[in-house]
């Protein structure tokens, strides 16, 4: 080994060491960095990032017509105004993201393909070692930092949920999942049956309509959806009176959420009016048998998240011919297709299964706290973000009911001001911890099935923190409270326990 190799070596085994680690390039992991750069500049960080590039789920996935499925005035950063239509392509979110790369000289502080393999907590250094493997070279490195910021999603990207069906193996056709969506895949003339009914599949549908011979939607019940215009009326108002982006940004995002706020109420105050708006939105498309049939939910306004379709481009799909829908439940795959357990055999040539995908709690990172285990099931949320017995870490999960970014840019706040009160404490560790007042307090489940119940957590939500029956011990989806209720988080409760 001569010298050269000798020094690059001993670079790549060189434990690396930053204030804050963020893990993931997505929207959190970028919006965490903002925060940190603009507020905490005197402190040091790094990203992590198992993918070739930054995007997180728009860079993941692949499959056609790939969007938001809610506005852009919302799910962008509130630091940074959007100007394009509300509803985004991955390729635009993609390109908006890069720009906030670019502009606050993020870019050279993510290290992409680093997988993380376990993390370690330590009180006797107060620190975090973090092991990780380089993916372009084979290599472990091991990085250390006082505060682990983990920002990775809520769900695995390598592989999205399946459901094992009856006779899959005799299905002659191929079976595809849109996480997992195959760059060669011609769907030219080919019979689509496309499995699921939610944000996913009212994406694809329209997107392949036309396309194929024809796309077939079957779902074993009905979803919620609102058409509308892929445009904001407000915002091309003030746009003609030539205001300023950064004010119709402002503007156009408050009136948003004010409206979601009242939407989000009378769902729960007035839930069948709110039932009977929804449909109406149907209706207007496709006539009263059609929403009878197929477009009439079970369940409450809200109880699952709610897809925009933009122009009504999958109602429109439907009118034309190019794609249907079918109410039923799979009884078993066949060589041609699907046996329904109505009877009907529903022939297909590609069978794509947008069927969800699999909660994934912190990364599914193996991690430790002073050498033992730490099993996320057995600690109790502090407002959805920090754990019990959990050092010097905190979790963005965002919102159902409104846009994820916007408890980004509340926890980079947050975590921005816990790490200046820590330094003004002159304390290196803080802990979450239950109060005598709360050692007696019913623990349940991080989401009430009553209030929200997508498939993804009845799978997996024994995984996830327990909560407890007061506000703190929650994971909210109010946006609308918490806004108001985060920033005047006191630092110095005793929930905070600090220490060196």
């Amino acid at each position: 080994m001569n010298a050269t190799e000798t020094l690059d070596r001993e670079a790549a085994t060189k434990t690396e060491h930053f204030d804050v680690l963020i893990v993931g390039a997505g929207i959190s992991g970028i919006g965490g960095a903002y925060h940190l750069k603009t507020q905490t500049p005197d402190l040091s960080y790094v990203i992590l990032e198992t993918q070739e590039t930054f995007g997180g789920t728009w860079s993941t996935h692949k499959y056609p017509g790939i969007r938001s499925d809610s506005d852009l005035y919302t799910f962008g950063y509130r630091f940074k105004p959007w100007v394009n239509a509300p509803i985004a392509s991955a390729e635009e979110i993609l390109k908006y993201m890069g720009e906030v790369i670019e502009e606050n000289d993020i870019g050279r502080h993510i290290r992409y393909r680093h997988k993380i393999l376990k993390t370690a907590w330590s009180s006797l250094d107060n620190t975090w070692t973090v092991e990780a493997l380089r993916l372009d070279t084979n290599e472990t490195v091991t990085f250390t930092c006082n505060f682990l910021w983990m920002c990775q999603g809520y769900y695995r990207h390598d592989v999205g949920y399946t459901p094992e069906w009856e006779g899959m193996e005799d299905y002659s056709g191929r079976i595809v999942h849109p996480q997992n969506w195959p760059q060669d895949l011609d769907l030219t003339g080919k019979r689509v049956l496309l499995i699921g009914s939610g944000a996913t599949a009212a994406t694809l549908a329209p997107a392949i309509a036309g396309k194929c011979a024809h796309v077939t939607m079957l779902q074993r019940s009905p979803t919620y959806f609102i058409p509308g215009r892929n445009a904001n009326e407000l915002a091309d108002i003030l746009r003609q009176l030539e205001i300023d982006e950064t004010w119709i940004h402002e503007i156009v995002r408050r009136k948003i959420l004010f409206d979601g706020g009242e939407f989000t109420r009378r769902s729960f105050e007035e839930p069948e009016a709110v039932r009977d708006e929804l449909l109406a939105g149907v209706r207007a498309f496709l006539g009263d048998e059609a929403v009878k049939e197929h477009f009439t939910p079970k369940y409450r306004p809200w109880s699952q998240r709610i897809a925009f379709v933009p122009d009504g481009d999958l109602f429109k799909a439907v009118i034309d011919g190019h794609a249907s829908v079918v109410t039923d439940e799979i009884d078993r795959f066949v060589p041609e297709g699907v046996k329904l357990k109505s009877g009907k055999v529903i022939e297909a040539d590609v069978v794509v299964t947008a069927t969800g995908f699999h909660l994934s709690v912190l990364g599914d990172i193996a991690m430790t706290v002073d050498g033992k285990p730490v099993d996320m099931s057995k600690t109790v949320t502090y407002r959805g973000m920090m754990f019990t017995g959990v050092p010097n870490l905190v979790w963005v999960f965002g919102y159902f009911r409104a846009s994820w970014t916007l408890r980004v840019d509340l926890l980079g706040d947050f975590v921005c001001r816990l790490l200046k009160h820590m330094k003004t404490r002159g304390v290196k560790r803080v802990t979450v911890e239950l109060r005598p007042e709360d050692k007696d307090m019913p623990l349940g489940p991080w989401m009430d099935p009553e209030d929200f119940n997508p498939g993804y957590l009845q799978r997996g939500g024994h995984l996830l923190p327990r909560a407890g029956n007061k506000p703190e011990w929650r994971h909210t989806q109010d946006y609308w409270r918490e806004k108001d209720e985060l920033p005047k988080i006191d630092l110095d409760d005793p929930i905070f326990r600090y220490g060196n």
